[in-house]
């Protein structure tokens, strides 16, 4: 765990890789509703062991490994670039049972060399996750002004939300 400013992160373990995005969405539904209203969001990110960054000319879209076929129409660049990025994706994706973070670390490190620029980014690897793993960032300042400030329905909300994401902590 690291301590900065209020903010604290931590790798978290889990079983069900899609129970825990499904969790996920759901904390952070309920914390993005109260954090529009009161303005502060008790989680600051969250990263899967399978999250990789592409710079555009817009900026860096994160998607996971297996979603680039979505991510593909949003990404803007040049056509030669995005056809290098789908056939590493691809071959990445085609070995998805036995892919490991060493595995999506050596295929970024080629992909960026094929591309002769880095524009393709895996913090993953360098932060020591691995499957079924995940990077939390909480901001505790926010979740005790939260909880200092709330009550009826959103009180409610706000310990529904705190209730699953300490099934992970």
């Amino acid at each position: 765990m690291q301590d900065v400013a209020g903010t604290v992160s931590k790798i978290v373990e889990f079983q069900d890789e899609e129970e825990f995005i499904d969790n996920m969405d759901e904390v952070m539904e309920r914390f993005s509703y109260l954090a529009g209203k009161y303005g502060r969001n008790p989680i600051e990110g969250i990263l899967l062991w399978d999250y990789i960054g592409v710079q555009d000319d817009e900026g860096v879209k994160v998607f996971r490994v297996g979603e680039f076929p979505y991510a593909e129409g949003t990404l803007k660049v040049d056509l030669e670039t995005l056809r290098t990025l789908e056939m590493y994706f691809d071959e990445m994706e085609s070995k998805w049972d036995e892919l490991t973070v060493e595995d999506i670390a050596y295929f970024v490190e080629m992909l960026n060399e094929a591309l002769g620029r880095k524009i393709v980014y895996y913090e993953a690897y360098d932060l020591g996750l691995d499957r079924n793993t995940a990077y939390i960032i909480l901001n505790l300042a926010s979740l005790h002004y939260l909880e200092s400030v709330l009550d009826g329905r959103d009180m409610e909300i706000f310990e529904e939300a705190v209730e699953v994401l300490m099934r992970y902590i």
